[in-house]
């Protein structure tokens, strides 16, 4: 005879998977912010360091692309701070930068075309991370 078990779920669980969710995805958004911000500084300090794609849509003066991935990482670290301490304006603000650090990697794949994928699939993860946590998950 076969005995089957249920598998309850407790609050408890719930919210402890819940915040290392969101640890997680802090820790992911701090480097991800980290290396959008060492980017922007290639970008600005040195602008050889990047491959120039001539008839891109998307045509940028490199210094300003810098300064602009630049002011983004910063955000993105300072918002990464607010998750480790369960700030509900850091979750909608790591959202809406993470959003905005998509975009930038975006248009920036023909300058770094690895370094733009990996950063996109990081910012992808962090951004579900962030939204599948309940709102009264509390840790």
């Amino acid at each position: 005879m076969a005995t089957s078990t249920t598998r309850r779920h407790t609050p408890g669980a719930t919210q402890t998977a819940a915040a290392g969710l969101t640890i997680f995805a802090g820790v992911l958004l701090f480097l991800s912010g980290s290396m959008d911000f060492c980017r922007g500084l290639m970008a600005v300090l040195k602008d050889s360091v990047f491959v120039t794609t001539p008839g891109y849509a998307f045509e940028f003066n490199l210094t300003t692309w810098g300064w602009i991935h630049i002011i983004i990482g910063t955000i993105a670290v300072v918002v990464s701070f607010g998750l480790f301490v369960a700030a509900t304006w850091a979750r909608v603000t790591g959202i809406v930068i993470t959003s905005l650090m998509i975009i930038a990697s975006f248009l920036s794949l023909p300058y770094h075309p690895i370094w733009s994928i990996t950063l996109i699939a990081m910012d992808g993860f962090i951004i579900w991370a962030l939204c599948v946590v309940e709102k009264d998950s509390v840790y």
